[in-house]
C-alpha cells in the first residue's frame, strides 16, 4: 500500500470518527493555494474545525517509536493556518462569532485491516 492509499484510508477513518461524534462534515480534501485541508467539519457546538489527518502503518513503525504525530511539522502547520484563513475569507458566513474556529489533528496508526489506534488532538498550535 502506498502513501496516497494509506492517507485515503486514514481520512475515511477520521470522517467516520467525526460522524460518530456528531460532527457535520462540510468538505474533504479542500484545496487552497498553499495547501490542502483534509477535513472541514462543524462540531456540534458550532465551532468550525479544520482537520489534518496523519496516518501510518503500525507494523512498520511500532519498533521505531515513530508516530503519525511526527509527520506534522511547523511548516505544514503554518500552511494549514494560511489555507484556513484563505477559506475563511471566502466563506466568512461559516464561522459563528460566538464559536470561532480551530485546527485539529487526527493521528491514526493502522494495525491491520480491522484495527487502528486513533488520537484526536483539538485546537493544536506550534
Amino acid at each position: 500500500m502506498n502513501n496516497k492509499e494509506t492517507g485515503k484510508i486514514g481520512e475515511n477513518i477520521a470522517c467516520k470518527f467525526f460522524k460518530n461524534k456528531k460532527y457535520l462534515i462540510l468538505a474533504r480534501n479542500h484545496r487552497e493555494k498553499f495547501n490542502e485541508i483534509d477535513i472541514i467539519a462543524r462540531h456540534q457546538d458550532g465551532t468550525l474545525v479544520f482537520c489534518e489527518v496523519k496516518t501510518i502503518h503500525g507494523f512498520c513503525d511500532f519498533n521505531s517509536g515513530f508516530t503519525p504525530e511526527d509527520n506534522l511539522g511547523r511548516i505544514k502547520y503554518r500552511r494549514m493556518v494560511r489555507a484556513s484563513n484563505v477559506f475563511l475569507s471566502k466563506y466568512p458566513n461559516l464561522v459563528f462569532e460566538d464559536r470561532g474556529w480551530r485546527i485539529d489533528l487526527v493521528a491514526i496508526t493502522l494495525i491491520d485491516e480491522n484495527r487502528c489506534i486513533l488520537k484526536h488532538y483539538k485546537n493544536i498550535t506550534f
